[in-house]
């Protein structure tokens, strides 16, 4: 087997991470196979630069990163996103009215080995399949592809006030959530 398909091969390996990466952040199957076909093709054209100085998984989801974003763009300009209809209120009941918890939440034993664990990637996704469209874009954005806030503002057509209040959103019923699928729950999740 030749260098260049033995590359091949690698790269087509990794099109199932890629799949469910570009599903969870276009919350789009169509959309997220398309982006992938793209990054596929362009890391088949441009596998000289690739020369091995990181991972082929990281390589690859550097480009599809940029594919995402180029679908977000064109899902933006075809058709927009509807307003998000929570206000947020079922949050207040979290707080007192200075602003502290009513009650702290738990202490995570051990989070990090937490994040190691596959099950804890299947809860996630779980929980961040629970979120409105608009903010599990953003939250997806700004957090998992580092997308500064001007940017994700001008990318899906809204003002930074309401970007922080979807991230606010986002991170209030991820950390529910986990509570109640991971860190709470008896029997994690099983894929």
């Amino acid at each position: 087997m030749t260098q260049t398909n033995e590359t091949r091969t690698r790269i087509e390996d990794e099109r199932a991470y890629l799949l469910r990466y570009a599903t969870l952040q276009l919350r789009d199957r169509s959309a997220a196979e398309d982006a992938v076909q793209e990054t596929l093709l362009a890391a088949l054209a441009a596998q000289a630069p690739f020369a091995g100085r990181s991972k082929l998984r990281t390589w690859l989801t550097g480009i599809l990163k940029h594919k995402i974003i180029d679908a977000m763009r064109r899902a933006g300009r075809e058709a927009p996103l509807p307003e998000e209809s929570e206000d947020g209120s079922e949050f207040d009941v979290l707080f007192e009215t200075g602003g502290h918890w009513r009650e702290p939440p738990p202490t995570w034993q051990n989070p990090d080995s937490a994040l190691e664990q596959k099950r804890f990637f299947v809860a996630l996704e779980a929980c961040l399949a629970r979120l409105p469209a608009k903010t599990a874009q953003v939250f997806m954005m700004r957090e998992h592809m580092g997308v500064e806030t001007g940017d994700i503002c001008k990318e899906i057509g809204i003002t930074p006030t309401h970007c922080w209040v979807l991230l606010y959103r986002a991170r209030m019923v991820l950390r529910l959530c986990l509570e109640e699928t991971w860190f709470g729950a008896k029997e994690p999740p099983q894929r």
